[in-house]
């Protein structure tokens, strides 16, 4: 990258971010390619944060690493359903305080994108949707539907207000500058016929009502009606064209990765392909694009939607889960960020001049702007490098890659070649050896009073209003004929556990996605009445698809019991009594916690593999600032409370199935998430749940609470912390190479080669051509340091370099260094 000085790049950065957001009303406008604020164009780069996601306390660290990163704005949706959890009783309280969000980044000096819905999908419980919505009568979600119309109004209404209350706005001097209404609605439309275009149009009408002085956005609505701006969602975006030339190209969601069934690898997107995306998208005249995720997060308590979507939300976003850096791609997106930055007139005022070079695979973009330019050389070949030759001069642009140039000469930027860090974090045990108390969670059956009663098999939904994941159903029978026979159950639940008479006859959960099944098991009847008690369990609400509220959830028959001749008895109209949760929790509160619960000490009664315990324990807070984790290895499936804050459901033993995509992993070609570099085949989909720090006492004495439904082994569960314990580099000459462990000291140069080293990080080797001082000169540059920088430009500080003269490769500079 000749030319390139990271270093005055962040300056730079620094005095762009400096603009003073809420000291004045600002001027939010478009004219055709780009975003104005106040009548200048602008590049905005965008990132995603859910404030639900995190924590009040890690908000500002979030905020200020992604402007470190180069963002200008932060993009997040409004969740309906944790905000109106019942009808009109509103929480926004805590990390769903969003005013408190909206200015933290406001306090940072960047902008704000408020994407209302108030549909969501988000990988989100139910969408966003609260429960009682879908319960209400004559409800049809996403319809011209009155009731769901009413509820929609009051609800974006109250958003807008609350923000225009605190000046949010750009229009009041506040940090938002654009805001969507609906979400992706273009995609399902087709499934709603005539009633789409009238919803679509109302939509657009009650935005433009609550006139917020900023303009608003449709993702994933071709015929958005004016003036509300259309806008594209997906790992690629450049060949997005909007409704017409009057309006912007926005990107809302650049899928910096994906999300994670239980069941499933983890998917990673390399940050060459993320890289190659954006510049693309603003190769072909973007000016506003947004990374969906750029800090993930947790999906804490219950709010994993699905169905069977894994509490971690982590989507191999630039920020991981727990808030550090994931390298390279944070640092390799920032050069580019800075780099953009610095073209922003070009590409923003500039003329544009695209043109492909006898393949469409290979184009060439130049911008420009009185005397300077820009150029952009794209080649979308997944397999080989391609020349192309411009004014004469012949360049060679490597795969699926995009080269920019700096006045059409010098180049600044290739999306294929990482100089930014590799990080190695590591889980580092801090607290083992728990002592466990423990109680039984005792078998539901129709002794219970106050039960809900009905003569039919009820949707869970209905029942729950989604307070719970769990639904008994309970009914009794008197056989006309006893002995052994078949329980024979169809379920919608994604688990089910039968009990006859209170002994547990089986249990089962939904496979390979298929969420509706068919349990049986064998089962005894004595003579006379006989109790049948079936817990239906979900994990995670469905939250994407056409009439998505209507998938049915829980125990909705036939149930039935088939005698050895076949013989069936339909227990479905019988009388069905039912019970929400378990004994142990009630509206969020853990009764365990009271002193008349029964808990048992002993250790060498401690219950293992048994389904429905109740585990208990005490520890203290690990020391330092690393992000904690709850290491759950050895337990089975359930939840788990760290002092009354719900972490999350656990599934340590749902194991990744199939290898496919494991193998390698090559950032060239169209990415897709099942098929290419994933990691975990084989391993448990989630041993490691996230534990706030603003969760832990200060003092320690902290309660860890956990309730197993399949059965485990608590005697292996242990508190760890996330620490940095390796970086890694591989860089071509030409670049500055900076490193930093974060805080930490570089203790150790584990390899260090400036030739032609081969390998990754953990396994780097030299190669036939090594200058000798390779290994001084970086102990030198950065042990006990905790930032080090080794310029590879002009002649670099290697010297004596043999077996290098006739390569035709350009020289590379690969370290591994160890943090303290």
């Amino acid at each position: 990258m000749e030319g390139y000085n990271a270093k005055a790049f962040f300056v730079f950065t620094i005095v762009l971010f400096a603009t003073c957001l809420g000291c004045q009303s600002a001027q939010i406008s478009y004219d055709g390619r780009a975003l104005k604020i106040d009548g200048q164009r602008r590049i905005i780069i965008s990132g995603s944060i859910h404030y639900p996601r995190s924590t009040t306390e890690m908000w500002p660290s979030l905020i200020r690493q992604a402007k470190e990163g180069g963002l200008n704005t932060i993009e997040t949706y409004v969740f309906w359903n944790v905000h109106e959890p019942l009808r009109r009783q509103y929480d926004f309280g805590g990390n769903l305080d969003l005013v408190r969000f909206i200015k933290a980044i406001q306090d940072e000096g960047l902008y704000a994108i408020l994407r209302i819905g108030p549909y969501v999908c988000a990988e989100w419980n139910f969408g966003g949707f609260p429960a009682w919505l879908h319960n209400m009568q004559n409800v049809t979600f996403r319809t011209t539907s009155p009731a769901f119309l009413d509820e929609m109004r009051t609800f974006t209404t109250l958003i807008v207000e609350m923000m225009k209350n605190a000046n949010l706005f750009a229009s009041q001097g506040g940090p938002i500058i654009l805001a969507q209404i609906e979400n992706e609605y273009g995609d399902v439309a087709w499934n709603f016929g005539s009633v789409a275009r009238p919803y679509i149009q109302w939509c657009a009408q009650l935005a433009e009502s609550l006139s917020i002085g900023v303009p608003w956005i449709m993702c994933q609505q071709p015929d958005a009606p004016d003036p509300m701006i259309n806008t594209c969602n997906g790992f690629y975006c450049d060949q997005f064209k909007p409704k017409n030339d009057n309006i912007p190209k926005i990107w809302t969601e650049n899928w910096t990765g994906w999300f994670k069934d239980w069941g499933d690898a983890t998917p990673r997107r390399t940050a060459e392909d993320v890289a190659f995306a954006v510049a693309r998208f603003y190769q072909l005249n973007g000016t506003v694009m947004n990374y969906y995720m750029y800090h993930g997060g947790t999906n804490f308590g219950r709010t994993s939607g699905g169905p069977y979507i894994i509490t971690s939300y982590d989507y191999d976003a630039p920020l991981n889960e727990y808030g550090l850096l994931n390298q390279p791609k944070w640092g390799h997106l920032r050069q580019l960020h800075l780099l953009l930055y610095s073209l922003e007139k070009i590409l923003t005022y500039g003329d544009h001049k695209y043109q492909e070079h006898g393949t469409y695979m290979l184009s060439s973009s130049v911008y420009t702007y009185g005397p300077e330019r820009v150029c952009f050389f794209g080649n979308a070949n997944s397999n080989d490098a391609m020349t192309l030759t411009f004014e004469g001069i012949q360049y060679t642009i490597p795969p699926w890659s995009v080269s920019i140039y700096r006045d059409c000469r010098t180049l600044a930027y290739n999306t294929a070649q990482v100089s930014a860090q590799t990080n190695v974090l590591d889980a580092v045990e801090d607290i083992a050896g728990l002592k466990w108390r423990w109680t039984i969670e005792p078998i539901e059956n129709l002794a219970q009073k106050g039960l809900t009663l009905a003569t039919e098999l009820l949707d869970q939904k209905t029942v729950t209003n989604d307070t719970s994941d769990y639904l008994w159903y309970m009914t009794t029978y008197d056989p006309v004929w006893g002995g052994d026979l078949t329980l024979y159950v169809h379920t919608t639940g994604h688990v089910i556990h039968a009990f006859v008479n209170g002994i547990h006859v089986g249990s089962q959960a939904a496979q390979n996605g298929h969420f509706e099944f068919d349990f049986s098991s064998p089962v005894s009847l004595k003579h006379g009445m006989n109790s049948i008690s079936l817990l239906s369990a979900t994990v995670g609400l469905q939250n994407y698809g056409a009439f998505f509220d209507n998938v049915k959830n829980g125990i909705l028959g036939p149930v039935k019991l088939v005698a050895p001749n076949h013989e069936e008895k339909d227990l479905s109209k019988n009388t069905w009594a039912y019970k929400v949760g378990m004994g142990g929790i009630d509206q969020k509160q853990l009764y365990l916690n009271l002193p008349h619960q029964s808990w048992h000490s002993s250790q060498k009664s401690l219950p293992i593999n048994r389904m429905f315990v109740w585990y208990k324990t005490t520890f203290g807070t690990p020391s330092g600032l690393d992000p904690v984790v709850l290491n759950l290895q050895d337990l089975g499936k359930g939840t788990a409370w760290v002092n009354g804050h719900n972490i999350g459901r656990y599934w340590p033993s749902k194991f990744a199935a199939g290898q496919q995509g494991c193998q390698t992993c090559d950032y060239r070609g169209q990415y897709q998430p099942s098929q290419q570099c994933r990691r975990g085949c084989g391993n448990s989909t989630q041993q490691l749940y996230h534990v706030p720090r603003s969760f832990l006492r200060d003092e320690g004495n902290n309660d860890l609470v956990l309730f197993e439904e399949f059965g485990g082994d608590p005697r292996n569960v242990k508190f760890q912390t996330i620490k940095l314990v390796k970086i890694c580099a591989n860089v071509e000459e030409g670049n500055i190479l900076d490193l930093s462990c974060q805080g930490r000291v570089m203790t150790r140069i584990d390899f260090a080669s400036f030739g032609n080293p081969d390998g990754v990080c953990g396994a780097f080797t030299k190669g036939n051509c090594e200058a000798s001082d390779s290994l001084s000169v970086v102990q030198d540059a950065c042990i006990g340091k905790s930032r080090c920088s080794i310029d590879l430009t002009a002649k670099g500080p290697f010297r004596c370099i043999a077996g290098c003269e006739s390569s035709k490769e350009p020289r590379r500079l690969a370290v591994e260094i160890s943090c303290a």
